[in-house]
């Protein structure tokens, strides 16, 4: 699907939700293998070159054991499971199999270190952990010190005490008990994500998130349907592979392409050749890289659109695309509590600078500190009512969260952004210290408390700082206790020990010792004066 700016502004005119009671994803899939049961949902192939097909009929079934096994160890509807795992189908698989026995899946990412998993278990509730081999020391670490009491191992070539091999579950359970029923308020995942105090956050989505991303984000921001090869770039401890594996390609019907491989730019060329994906959807850091590729245009590719996500993407690899492909990458914006709320949608020009238009049904608003509506062209803070089905419901369990998040009557979002007279929207920053880089979104507290527990730092602030290429890098300013000189060989240390504390996508890429930070007269941190020196002459574009 195309869109002239009129359609879409009609579109936006005369957008109504429908969400139907009765939606799930479970049974979305199953009947995607109804009506095609030999169509392949999924092409799936690793850096060793290792290759498999799947197809719906055998995802479903697959599902549909897992989902029986966990029915007779005693998971039942509403019960949290804790999901860590890599790029493989089995990753659909579980989630479908803890969907239909009424689970909860708590996604976890594989680079987390056991007291993160062990912190998602204990404010989840979860005692049972589905987990991959390559992962299974941190899980098994993990569940000496949580609620964690079973543990479901993928890719384990032998028994061992303890654990229950995946494999033996999907083999001895039958594909024929009935599963848990479903409606669109039940709750699907639990995602954490990171905020600028404490720790990570608990949100809660219901299914009627698979059913507004296929509404929302498949149809306005990928222009998706069943007959498209999707390959998103993401992994399943993510918010983004519900957002697109599951919410676009899942709920479409479409076949997709899962790469279990680190980024590579000719193996993604190549990638995109073999298996003729028609819609790429990769972080901006990965177009980054790409367009480093003096003979990018070498490959022969299929692509109707390439899709940008995580955060803002400067022009250079837009027109390096451009001219290897003629295709142009377009901007997506949204965030882990919520659908695509902007996007630039297909048919429709993309202005050099802009993250695209509010979608139809987002009902986005740009407001004040005071939440008060700003006037076009000033910088506002993009809010939604909490009642709006584009966002999460609230988080679990924690009613105190829910009432300092939807205070005031909106859901903020913390992204500062300015309208233009067209409609687009521009990124002018976050309101909050919140870093996002590389399309991860870390909390500043999450590496100072990692800095401050090594002897050599009596105190740490982290802040976001530009880079060309990740958009933002973590940075932090460090005072050092007495006895320990500034050094490169500390910053080298300093860098490690934030890696095996915390996951290592948090650690800071720049260090600069200081004899003091900015502070308020009550003793805060003054991360937003150490952010804009940081940012001072620095052009976004």
């Amino acid at each position: 699907m195309r869109y002239t700016r009129e359609e879409y502004a009609r579109e936006i005119r005369e957008f109504e939700w429908d969400i139907p009671e009765s939606y799930n994803i479970v049974n979305v899939v199953a009947g995607h293998a109804r009506k095609n049961p030999n169509k392949i949902a999924v092409f799936w192939e690793d850096a060793a070159g290792n290759e498999r097909q799947v197809t719906y009929a055998e995802l479903t079934d697959g599902g549909q054991r897992f989902g029986s096994a966990l029915i007779d160890l005693g998971v039942k509807k509403g019960d949290p499971l804790l999901h860590v795992l890599p790029r493989v189908p089995e990753a659909l698989m579980v989630q479908l199999g803890t969907f239909g026995a009424g689970g909860v899946a708590v996604p976890c990412s594989e680079m987390l270190k056991a007291k993160e998993i062990a912190y998602r278990a204990e404010v989840s509730g979860a005692t049972v952990i589905v987990a991959d081999v390559s992962v299974a020391k941190a899980v098994e670490e993990a569940m000496a010190d949580s609620s964690l009491s079973t543990i479901i191992i993928i890719g384990s070539e032998e028994k061992q005490e303890g654990r229950i091999r995946f494999e033996d579950l999907i083999a001895d359970a039958s594909p024929d008990v009935k599963m848990v029923e479903l409606s669109a308020t039940d709750p699907i995942t639990i995602n954490f994500t990171s905020g600028t105090t404490g720790s990570p956050k608990p949100v809660v989505h219901t299914h009627r998130w698979m059913y507004c991303h296929n509404r929302i984000t498949g149809r306005y921001w990928y222009g998706a349907d069943e007959n498209d090869i999707i390959w998103a770039t993401t992994a399943p401890g993510w918010a983004m592979w519900y957002w697109s594996p599951l919410g676009v390609a899942l709920t479409t019907g479409a076949t997709q392409l899962i790469y279990n491989g680190r980024f590579d730019g000719e193996k993604y060329l190549q990638l995109l050749e073999k298996y003729k994906v028609t819609k790429l959807g990769a972080t901006p850091t990965e177009y980054r890289l790409f367009s480093q590729i003096p003979d990018m245009g070498k490959n022969k590719i299929f692509l109707d659109d390439a899709l940008s996500a995580g955060e803002p993407l400067n022009i250079e690899p837009i027109e390096a695309f451009e001219r290897a492909f003629g295709v142009t990458i377009r901007d997506g914006y949204g965030q882990t509590e919520s659908v695509c709320l902007v996007c630039n949608p297909p048919g429709i020009p993309v202005k050099p600078g802009a993250m695209g238009m509010p979608t139809p049904g987002s009902g986005i608003v740009l407001i004040d500190g005071e939440g008060k509506e700003v006037s076009q062209g000033e910088v506002g803070e993009i809010a939604l009512r909490p009642d709006n089905p584009a966002i999460f419901d609230g988080y679990w369990k924690s009613p105190e969260l829910d009432k300092e998040a939807f205070a005031g009557g909106w859901y903020r979002t913390g992204d500062l952004v300015r309208m233009d007279e067209d409609g687009y929207l521009f990124f002018e920053g976050r309101a909050d210290d919140v870093i996002l880089t590389s399309g991860y979104r870390i909390g500043p507290f999450e590496v100072e408390d990692a800095l401050v527990s090594h002897s050599a730092v009596v105190e740490a602030a982290a802040v976001a700082s530009p880079h060309r290429e990740r958009g933002e890098i973590v940075k932090t300013f460090v005072i050092l206790a007495q006895g320990y000189e500034p050094s490169a060989e500390l910053i080298k240390e300093l860098q490690d020990y934030v890696k095996r504390e915390t996951a290592p996508y948090k650690y800071p890429r720049a260090i600069e010792f200081v004899s003091e930070l900015p502070k308020t007269t009550s003793g805060k941190i003054k991360r937003a004066e150490l952010k804009r020196k940081e940012w001072e002459g620095w052009d976004r574009r």
